[in-house]
């Protein structure tokens, strides 16, 4: 299976995956009404940067499932 794959492969089969998609796509809609703004305030920028990090950490945790998945089942 390609990455693509196992992605959907996860979504569908582990919840801890799912959920972690899902918290993932919520911080990109609350990313998306930022940058729809024309100037945000410190405060707005601040979680605006909050945001991206905790996106990052969804994404790394996401990629190392599915990395694990591919090894795991790599092997039979």
């Amino acid at each position: 299976m390609d990455e693509s794959q196992v992605k959907e492969f996860l979504l569908q089969t582990d919840q801890e995956f799912r959920k972690l998609a899902e918290e993932h796509k919520s911080f990109e809609r609350q990313l998306q009404e930022l940058q729809q703004k024309p100037h945000l305030n410190h405060q707005e920028q601040v979680h605006e940067t909050i945001l991206k990090k905790k996106k990052l950490v969804l994404k790394d945790r996401m990629q190392m499932l599915i990395s694990r998945y591919q090894v795991e089942h790599a092997a039979h």
